[in-house]
């Protein structure tokens, strides 16, 4: 017997894989990635990067670039989303109005900047200018009468059908993961998920364009949960500029993570807010270092959309409101009873909406989603064309709605019949009796809120990048709006009442219907999305209130403690658990009391586990393993006898080394044997040289015992975000659990189906 390290030159052609090799480390297309070992790679890069910056300048050099990127990529992210959010504004503004009229003078201006640049409005026809002419003023010359109302109905709806057919077909044909929110699947990705493509170029440009056409189109959505994934693909296209991201994916996930905080940013022109929505809401792993460039990336980005400045009123967002009245204590309980209608609304769109997007994969609706689109927006717009609160778009909307009626409001929300004799400073205007515009305005928004509610639960999930955040906060701000109405009548004509006596005295300005709006939004917002912290921050930052925030916590609250009330899922967790997609949610509980060895595979009565041996398989034993199994990696062990545990070999990384080794290395054959040890096995003379793979082998791979209880495990796969776990006894190799069984287990035991679990 001879050593084969001892044959003629053998000895570097073993250990060529002692140098890296292309493509080792990443991974498969709805895979898992190993956040230790990302890490473990991370520190072994900075370790080296560190020890060479003492060689020379350069070296130097380079290590402050590499410590620098972070930030740079930040600073990217931050000006391209931004300026894509101002765009975006922009562009929604103008073909929103499209569908009404045409500005002569530049048709790129929408109505508003249409009336700006003229000289001929007056102050109470504001709205009213030459340039600015309805369809049916410039088709058939006339503004008013029936026939001119029927064509202005006709364009809109086809304005509005022509828009969404443009983007569900662009959508289909260039980028089918452009469609929906996108916030489910960034959630999944962030907590390790690999879904190739979905934050891709294409993605980027066709989200982009399409979330403006289906903005414009009048459908029940909003643009803010797309704009979170249109800002991480952004995020992904920056990191792969650079080594340091593009080739470590734990590396890429702080970066969407702060990507995501900027997107939340730009949609609400909520820095602080977009950082803990990303904390409290998307992220999965969020060390220090990631909340500093998370707080860096938004402030980039709200500064850039202020430069941009799309709404020409110098704030962030429309709807930015300013209250000149304090709120009071007895005013508590209507804000309470806001926090449960959010609650149940919350509850009653998740339902529905989880239904009708099951129906929708399980029936022949699902194929045919271009379809669907049309009906969806030709009811919407034949229904909401008559009503004013529902023509206009919803941001629009939920501005007036959050309004104060000022002396200078023009609103019908605003019809209150004025004391003539009134001498007081025009932000102070006392409490008075409601007009008939604010009776028709409040019958009108009723409405409006029903046909909101129906509507939106049918178009979320549809084709098309869809957002939640504005629809869920029209219906609270509809809501809110007429309590706070409500209110404010019965304190004016009931003043002697207990309840008001103390506080609200005639001819004083007490309650303000705006704020109970804004109350209403937070409380529905929160009952569909579960937020509370970052929602509470996300709403103050709109209003610039700090006075405000007790109400908005107390709806927050309530809102979120009678939605779990009935179910623990938000939506973005159902809509996760209806795909199937591989998500531990930290949230959840596991209560049950079962093992490790309840849940490892292979169980009683199944084929023994599939295991690599430390020096006794050939090349081609090894390849017929691959080929016979589709396991994404295995363990490998002393001797087959034996099951002593040495460590654990993915499935890509052999696959990629086996073909390595053909092509670099000639003495490589079918049957030369395959070791995982540092020294070669002893072989007889002229057998073919043997093959070293200790290089991709983990030698620590994280084991449990067959007796730990499953709550540990559970827990250890959260927290470590591990891809599988081997269950060892005494060093023996028992089974192993991988990630997918977790998730079946504990859909097993929460009486669900456990084949729900689609991916790896």
């Amino acid at each position: 017997m001879v050593n084969a390290g001892d044959m003629n030159g053998s000895g570097n052609l073993m250990d060529f894989l002692d140098e890296p090799f292309p493509d080792v480390g990443t991974y498969e297309d709805f895979h898992t990635i190993d956040w230790l070992r990302e890490k473990s790679r991370d520190t072994d890069r900075h370790r080296k990067i560190t020890s060479k910056s003492k060689e020379s300048i350069w070296e130097f050099i380079k290590s402050l670039l590499d410590a620098w990127s972070g930030w740079v990529v930040m600073l990217l992210i931050g000006l391209l989303a931004g300026t894509l959010a101002g765009v975006i504004d922009l562009a929604v503004d103008w073909m929103t109005d499209l569908k009404e009229g045409v500005c002569l003078s530049a048709f790129w201006y929408s109505h508003e900047q249409c009336c700006w640049t003229s000289n001929e409005t007056t102050f109470d026809d504001r709205d009213k200018c030459p340039q600015w002419q309805k369809w049916s003023e410039l088709l058939v010359s006339q503004s008013e009468g029936a026939s001119a109302y029927i064509l202005n109905y006709f364009l809109y709806i086809m304005w509005a059908l022509c828009f969404a057919f443009l983007a569900v077909s662009l959508v289909r044909v260039f980028a089918p993961y452009a469609c929906g929110s996108g916030i489910p699947e960034i959630k999944t990705i962030l907590s390790g998920f690999i879904i190739r493509g979905y934050l891709g170029k294409w993605t980027l440009l066709i989200k982009t364009v399409t979330l403006v056409l289906v903005v414009s189109s009048g459908l029940s959505l909003g643009k803010e949960g797309p704009l979170v994934h249109v800002a991480c693909c952004c995020g992904n296209f920056f990191s792969s500029l650079f080594s340091k991201y593009s080739k470590n994916e734990g590396k890429r996930r702080e970066v969407l993570s702060a990507a995501a905080a900027a997107g939340v940013s730009v949609a609400f022109g909520a820095p602080i807010g977009g950082v803990l929505f990303s904390l409290e809401e998307v992220s999965y792993y969020f060390p220090l270092k990631t909340l500093w460039r998370s707080f860096f990336a938004a402030l980039v980005a709200a500064f850039t959309l202020r430069s941009i400045n799309p709404f020409g009123n110098s704030r962030l967002v429309l709807f930015y409101v300013e209250y000149h009245t304090p709120w009071y204590m007895a005013e508590l309980f209507p804000f309470i009873l806001l926090g449960v209608f959010g609650g149940l609304w919350g509850t009653l769109f998740i339902r529905c909406n989880i239904a009708w997007c099951r129906r929708r994969k399980t029936t022949r609706l699902g194929k045919y989603p271009v379809l669907e689109v049309i009906v969806i927006t030709a009811i919407t717009a034949i229904i909401a064309y008559p009503n004013p609160y529902t023509r206009r778009s919803t941001s629009e909307l939920i501005s007036e709605l959050f309004n104060d009626c000022g002396a200078l409001e023009s609103s019908q929300l605003c019809d209150y019949i004025n004391d003539p004799n009134m001498t007081r400073p025009v932000d102070d205007i006392p409490d008075r009796p409601a007009g008939p515009g604010v009776y028709s305005a409040m019958w009108q928004l009723a409405l409006a809120l029903v046909f909101k509610i129906v509507i939106t639960i049918f178009t979320f999930g549809m084709k098309i990048p869809s957002g939640l955040f504005i629809p869920s906060m029209a219906v609270g701000a509809m809501a809110g709006r007429m309590v706070g109405i409500g209110v404010e009548q019965l304190a004016y004509h009931h003043h002697d009442w207990i309840i008001f006596r103390n506080w609200c005295r005639p001819g004083a300005d007490c309650v303000t219907p705006g704020l109970y709006a804004m109350v209403g939004a937070a409380a529905c917002l929160g009952g569909v999305t579960r937020m509370t912290v970052s929602l509470v921050v996300i709403m103050f930052e709109l209003t610039g209130g700090l006075e405000y925030i007790v109400p908005l916590m107390a709806a927050a609250v309530t809102s979120k403690w009678v939605a779990d009330a009935f179910g623990k899922e938000g939506i973005y967790e159902a809509h996760i658990h209806l795909n199937g997609y591989p998500f531990l949610d930290v949230k959840d509980e596991f209560t049950h009391r079962t093992l490790a060895t309840d849940v490892m595979r292979p169980r009683r009565g199944e084929a023994p586990l599939s295991v690599l041996t430390q020096d006794s398989m050939t090349v081609e034993d090894v390849e017929t393993l691959i080929k016979e199994t589709d396991y994404n990696g295995f363990p490998v062990v002393v001797s087959k006898d034996s099951e002593r545990l040495i460590g654990f070999a993915q499935r890509r990384e052999l696959i990629l080394a086996i073909k390595n080794a053909r092509q670099r290395q000639d003495g490589v054959v079918s049957n030369s044997i395959v070791y995982f040890t540092e020294e070669p096995p002893e072989l007889p003379p002229n057998s073919p040289h043997p093959l070293k793979l200790r290089r991709i082998l983990n030698l620590s791979p994280f084991t449990v015992t067959d007796h730990t209880p499953m709550e540990t495990v559970v827990d250890i796969f959260r927290k470590l975000g591990l891809r599988q776990c081997l269950v060892t006894r005494s060093g023996r190799l028992l089974g192993i659990i991988t990630k997918k069984d977790v998730l079946r287990h504990m859909a097993q035991m929460a009486n669900q189906d456990p084949e729900s679990i689609m991916f790896n």
